[in-house]
């Protein structure tokens, strides 16, 4: 089948399925827009998973074509919240010196529960993957003090570092590693000053795996709000017996008009690749146009240089995606990405054409 073929083919899919299918709604451009921390809209101070009564409201009358106000608010009493997401999609792709390929996808399948023992004091947290694979993601005691604009949470959650982008794939997710995959063991605090979010986390550095070591991975994340516009700053450090991973990372976001602006840059050290270590950089640009409710265009670049000390090894990554919130608790998401890679090297040319469909409540 040509690859023209299979987008008439998947954009026809959309359209039939748009209005039956039942997301994580964790995406940045969103703070952007609002003018908000994550922290606002999620459970999880850094950004994605179960939402907060204000970012089911966000979620169920700003974004969606046809608003209402009778939407699930994530409560099923006093003590219990739940939510979850599901996302399928349909893919189409094309690799030069390759048979091109058309495939369904399960992308994942998550459920959400929150138990406030003590109101607005204690929190237990729980983020469980069932599908494609199943794994827990976070489960966490939270501690928070409402008049310090504080918190403490312990156990295993999330890293904070740069923008909780809602595809781990994006070069500065996939190559820092610090992504929703790869969830870690240890302790997180955070406090309010101002404009200035501040959150520094310590971990055993393994991935949620076992401990091997005494070293230990620390987390530094800060951001500062502004009206219409976002900056901040993260750094990783994960100090292994044999070798040591260094992040440094620098981000932001501005709203211009109907346009809601990313950006991000990484500087990745590996001691760990190669006998002197890799230096390593990866960068992200996207630019998200809310065309009017329920619509929104989104239009990015990755940029990718895998050693810093070769020349014409640098990776591009070119996306546009058209995202449609049709109805309440449904987004149908349709795009393209191009890849521009080293000629060698076929995959790291392939382009993707898909149709992604997300529930969410």
């Amino acid at each position: 089948m040509k690859t023209g073929q299979q987008v008439v083919i998947l954009f026809i899919l959309g359209l039939l399925t748009v209005f039956v299918s039942p997301l994580a709604l964790a995406e940045p451009y969103f703070a952007i827009m609002t003018n908000q921390s994550c922290q606002a809209c999620h459970v999880n101070q850094t950004g994605g998973g179960k939402r907060t009564v204000l970012g089911t409201a966000y979620a169920q009358t700003l974004f969606t074509a046809r608003p209402t106000d009778k939407y699930w608010d994530g409560k099923v009493s006093e003590y219990l919240g739940i939510g979850g997401n599901f996302r399928s999609s349909a893919t189409a792709t094309e690799t030069p010196n390759q048979d091109d390929e058309f495939e369904f996808d399960l992308d994942e399948a998550l459920f959400f529960m929150e138990v406030p023992v003590i109101a607005d004091s204690l929190t237990f947290y729980f983020d469980q993957q069932f599908a494609p694979s199943s794994s827990n993601r976070e489960a966490v005691a939270l501690l928070q003090f409402p008049q310090q604009s504080a918190y403490i949470k312990v156990g295993k959650f999330f890293l904070p570092h740069g923008w909780r982008l809602e595809d781990d794939t994006e070069f500065v997710r996939q190559a820092t590693g610090l992504n929703m995959e790869n969830s870690d063991n240890g302790i997180e605090s955070g406090i309010v000053v101002g404009p200035a979010n501040l959150r520094l986390a310590i971990t055993n550095g393994t991935a949620g795996g076992g401990e091997v070591d005494t070293g230990k991975q620390f987390s530094l994340h800060s951001t500062f709000i502004y009206s219409g516009w976002q900056i901040g700053a993260s750094a990783n450090i994960n100090d292994a017996e044999d070798a040591e991973r260094t992040v440094w990372g620098l981000f932001g976001g501005v709203r211009t008009g109907p346009v809601s602006w990313l950006g991000e840059i990484d500087h990745i050290d590996d001691d760990a690749l190669g006998p002197t270590g890799r230096k390593q950089w990866a960068a992200f640009v996207e630019a998200n146009w809310w065309i009017q409710q329920g619509h929104n265009l989104k239009i990015s670049y990755g940029y990718f240089d895998p050693d810093d000390d070769l020349d014409e090894d640098e990776r591009n990554r070119y996306s546009v995606v058209y995202e449609y919130f049709p109805m309440v608790a449904t987004q149908l998401r349709t795009g393209v990405r191009f890849n521009d890679g080293i000629p060698q090297n076929d995959a790291q040319n392939s382009d993707l054409f898909f149709i992604q469909l997300n529930g969410y409540f």
